[in-house]
Formats: structure tokens, C-alpha cells, sequence
């Protein structure tokens, strides 16, 4: 009797030693997984990154050779008229933030802007149509990706654009200019 006894307790000690090492293999397996997961994410997701960050800057590269002017290249002609001398009146305007355009929508634009206009009476027209103004300024804005804006020649040509779509619905005077008093992208 004390043999069987022995034997029984012999299995449940075998029985109980077996779960436990199941258990501790499971765990360590599900660990590595885990583990193994999370660097595969982190690699991934960091050479997108660096692959992104690559063409970006060859892209940059690429837009600044294609903007460098010979001495026989005459800058583009612009619609604005600037007399920096002789300044006009201003006509400020509150802070603009809007998305530029881009695939992912991860860039956006913050911006302060100040009209010069050619007469002082033009602001009692800007006023009555200050909502029309700043919904002309956010398209021309939003609809601009990081590469185009980034850029000198690329702020001068989003001046124009906004200098001749503001005029086109001006009556009493026109806007000579524009001045970005802040300007960052991120």
C-alpha cells in the first residue's frame, strides 16, 4: 500500500512539474514575440522616417539648384509693387494656421501677415470684407506643400498670388504688398 501511495504522489509531482515548465516556455516564447514585435516597429517605422527624410532633402537639393539664378536669368516679374522707401499704409491681419498640402497632412503652416495698401480709406473696405480676405489667404496657403513655401523665390511667388487674388475683389484701391511678420513651418 505504501508503494502505491509513493507512486501517486510521484505522478502528481511529475503531473504539477510539467505545467510549470509548460508555463514558464509559453511565457518566455510570448515574451520573445513581444519583443521581437516591437523592434521590428521600431526599425520600420524609423527607416520610413530616413527614407522620407532622404527624398525630402533631395528634393530641397533639387528645388535650390533648379531656384539658383544665372547672371543672364532675370528674376520673374512680379505683381506687386514694392517701393521700400516709401511704404504704405498697413492693413494687419490675425494669425493664420493651416495645413499645407501634403499626402499625410503631417506639415502645417503659422503665419502673421500684414497688407500694404495703396490708400488709407482701402481699410474700411477691407473690413466689410475681411471673412472674404482671410478665406482667399487660407486657400492660396493651404493649397501649398512644404517644398513650394519653404523656399525664398517660393514665399515671393505666394506673395503674388495673394497680392492678385486679394486685388481681383478690391474696388476702391489695391494692395501693393505683402509682409509676413511670422512664418513658420512645422
Amino acid at each position: 500500500m505504501a508503494e502505491a501511495t509513493e507512486k501517486s504522489e510521484a505522478v502528481v509531482e511529475k503531473k504539477s512539474g510539467g505545467a510549470n515548465v509548460l508555463l514558464i516556455v509559453i511565457a518566455t516564447m510570448l515574451g520573445l514575440m513581444l519583443i521581437g514585435g516591437g523592434v521590428g516597429a521600431y526599425l520600420l517605422l524609423s527607416e520610413d522616417d530616413a527614407v522620407i527624410a532622404d527624398a525630402n532633402s533631395a528634393k530641397a537639393t533639387q528645388t535650390q539648384k533648379e531656384e539658383t539664378v544665372t547672371p543672364t536669368q532675370a528674376p520673374a516679374k512680379s505683381v506687386r509693387k514694392s517701393d521700400f522707401t516709401n511704404i504704405g499704409p498697413m492693413y494687419p491681419l490675425d494669425q493664420f494656421i493651416v495645413n499645407l498640402f501634403s499626402e499625410d497632412g503631417s506639415r502645417y503652416l503659422k503665419t502673421t501677415i500684414n497688407l500694404e495698401m495703396s490708400l488709407e480709406e482701402l481699410a474700411t473696405e477691407l473690413d466689410a470684407k475681411k471673412p472674404l480676405i482671410r478665406d482667399i489667404i487660407i486657400k492660396a496657403l493651404s493649397a501649398k506643400s512644404y517644398e513650394e513655401i519653404s523656399t525664398i523665390a517660393g514665399k515671393e511667388n505666394l506673395k503674388d498670388e495673394i497680392v492678385a487674388n486679394v486685388n481681383a475683389v478690391l474696388k476702391d484701391g489695391k494692395i501693393n504688398n505683402v509682409f509676413f511678420t511670422d512664418f513658420v513651418i512645422q
